[in-house]
């Protein structure tokens, strides 16, 4: 046997174990996901974000076969836990679970961004959509947007928000808009304060979202007028939307997606949206959400995508209209 043959020969043994191996068995060593997932919410725990996150990442563990953990990081308006994101690694274990303020608003918003939400994310699926709802103080006598649209050309009236640049400020922007009047808004440290001021009448009226001020709703300590969204709502059927009151082109939801860093793998993007979607189709999962007041909206990778972008051109035209700014 001369040298070449002995190093075939030897070759071939070392490579005949490997030979046993399923076809695909390196590429199945390391399967998605590999290890834990991580879902940033960028605000603080016991915000809706958080408890969507929460219910939503409760039952994705099992789908994946790995735990699923929720990671609070809030400040900067949401910008520092959507920072973070951006900068992870794009392998679809860090996800963002980012709602209208960090990938539609905040663009136009703030000046000094560390991140470009449309160049450094990539969309899953929309998760739920939440409405807001016009409400007024009990010391306020309107009991119909007409109405309350006719006080204001009688006297100068406030309303509250969770701070400036959120939707509840950028829903007051918009009604001042599309009707030509002016209200003082009056930004809080969140909207507990906020509903505080508004129950004692410090603040004539609030964009609220409906979790928050359904319970006041309910036992008449606060009037709604209308609600935000395109249709009524179940949990107020009574309450026209804004359209239905006489504002022509005025819907404002509130959402919350789940976005990947860019970069991720389609396979992966694929992989989550079909779990998430499937989590929020089950009748168990509808039935949690509506009882914070949330609709479950879930759709493709696309759909999301084209929603997003559309969402944040109408925003960028409310914020340059009304000229706000935050650094």
């Amino acid at each position: 046997m001369n040298c070449r043959t002995r190093w075939r020969a030897l070759l071939a043994a070392a490579l005949a174990p490997l030979m046993l191996l399923p076809a695909t068995g390196w590429a199945q060593a390391d399967p998605y996901p590999s290890k834990p997932v991580t879902l940033v919410v960028p605000f603080g725990p016991g915000s809706l974000t958080d408890t969507l996150a929460r219910i939503v990442g409760q039952r994705l563990s099992p789908a994946l076969g790995q735990p699923v953990v929720v990671d609070n990081k809030p400040g900067a308006g949401g910008n520092i836990g959507a920072a973070h994101v951006a900068g992870a690694a794009k392998d679809g274990t860090t996800l963002l679970v980012g709602p209208a303020s960090t990938n539609a608003i905040n663009p136009s918003l703030y000046s000094n961004l560390k991140f470009d939400p449309q160049r450094d994310f990539t969309p899953i699926t929309n998760l739920a959509s939440v409405s807001n709802v016009l409400v007024v103080s009990p010391e306020v006598s309107a009991r119909s947007v007409k109405e309350l649209v006719q006080l204001l050309d009688t006297r100068k009236m406030s309303y509250g928000s969770g701070g400036a640049g959120g939707s509840q400020h950028l829903s007051g922007e918009l009604f001042k808009s599309l009707t030509g009047k002016d209200m003082l808004h009056v930004p809080y440290k969140g909207m507990n304060p906020a509903l505080q001021d508004l129950l004692a009448g410090r603040v004539d009226a609030m964009f609220c979202n409906m979790p928050v001020c359904l319970p006041h709703i309910r036992s008449g300590k606060l009037t709604p007028l209308a609600v935000t969204s395109g249709k009524r709502s179940a949990l107020l059927p009574d309450v026209p939307t804004m359209q239905e009151a006489g504002i022509p082109n005025y819907v404002v939801e509130g959402w919350f997606g789940l976005f990947a860093p860019a970069g991720t793998p389609q396979a992966v993007i694929d992989r989550l949206n079909t779990e998430v979607v499937k989590i929020l189709k089950d009748p168990a999962t509808v039935q949690q959400l509506q009882g914070q007041g949330a609709e479950p909206d879930p759709g493709s990778p696309k759909e999301f995508a084209a929603f997003v972008g559309k969402e944040r051109e109408k925003w960028a035209k409310v914020i340059r209209d009304a000229r706000i700014t935050l650094e």
